[in-house]
């Protein structure tokens, strides 16, 4: 669907919808599995220690409660709690915001008897902390010239920390674990669950870092268009971004997945997003949403149906 814009390119990029199928990922580097199974490793073995503060009543569904836990690098990472009004939660998930940052929980959530973790990822919102920029256009570019330093690795392990002082805090729930994420959430989301099976099922919202070549030439805003920036004076920053490519670690999900991707994106091009559902090899779903990062007439009844989706995926977990 053409949609009336003001920017100096097209967001979809002259990509048809069979075109974007058959977006296929890079390839990845010969070390690419040591890398992040060796990362996985380090994160797992961490003491989250995760703390919650009062609670308060956000809505009829969930009580909300400040929450810091501890990451690597000792970073404390900070967001909250979401926990059911009914009784104990019957499953528990990771969120995984936008680059845009979250100021408060998202309560448009799929289910109502879980409990929901959700982290602010280092250097933003709440867990901010110099000399990490919260200015989307220079956090990611935070150490990108050191693979093993560089800030969305950082991020993904804020995730594998999450999901470990979820276990803490809810030992029962071992099993039935899912990730939600979205935007930048979306692309860590694909690099997180590529190497940890404690969470058992994923949803992905227009996820970004996928296809790095391609998002390194198609033009963009935000984000991406500042590594494109300094891609351009700092070529060999090609070599970190091979390990951190969203569609190159979903060729290794195992989970059933679910991934909404947008057909016109000005933030985070298409082709990039479909590249990371296309390398999900097992059971997978597809929501194609006519935009992301872009509001329009029919936006509100597609999210909801989105979430209605949503809620019959999770309903396994």
């Amino acid at each position: 669907m053409p949609f009336a814009h003001h920017y100096p390119f097209d967001p979809s990029y002259g990509y048809s919808l069979d075109g974007l199928r058959a977006v296929e990922p890079p390839p990845e580097p010969a070390d690419f599995i040591a890398f992040w199974r060796a990362r996985y490793d380090r994160a797992v073995a961490l003491t989250s220690n995760p703390r919650l503060g009062l609670a308060a009543a956000a809505d009829s569904r969930f009580r909300v409660q400040d929450l810091e836990y501890d990451s690597t690098d000792g970073f404390p990472i900070r967001g909250w709690l979401l926990t059911p009004c009914s009784g104990p939660p019957r499953c528990g998930f990771v969120l995984g915001h936008g680059y845009g940052g979250i100021d408060s929980p998202p309560l448009a959530l799929p289910r109502d008897d879980c409990a929901y973790l959700v982290p602010c990822f280092r250097g933003l919102s709440r867990s901010r902390r110099p000399p990490i920029s919260a200015d989307p256009n220079w956090h990611v570019l935070h150490d990108i010239h050191l693979r093993d330093r560089y800030i969305l690795g950082g991020c993904v392990d804020d995730i594998w920390t999450g999901v470990s002082a979820l276990l803490v805090l809810f030992p029962r729930l071992a099993g039935h674990i899912g990730y939600l994420g979205i935007s930048l959430g979306g692309g860590l989301g694909a690099m997180a669950l590529a190497w940890d099976e404690r969470i058992g099922r994923g949803h992905l919202n227009v996820p970004s870092f996928g296809h790095q070549p391609l998002r390194l030439v198609l033009p963009s805003t935000g984000s991406a268009s500042a590594v494109q920036r300094f891609a351009d004076t700092q070529p060999h920053v090609l070599e970190t971004l091979a390990y951190y490519d969203a569609a190159v670690a979903a060729r290794h999900i195992r989970q059933p997945m679910h991934v909404a991707a947008a057909a016109f994106d000005p933030a985070v091009a298409p082709p990039g997003q479909f590249a990371v559902y296309n390398a999900i090899a097992g059971d997978k779903r597809l929501f194609v949403l006519a935009a992301g990062h872009f509001d329009y007439a029919n936006r509100a009844p597609q999210e909801q149906a989105l979430l209605t989706q949503l809620g019959a995926f999770f309903a396994p977990l």
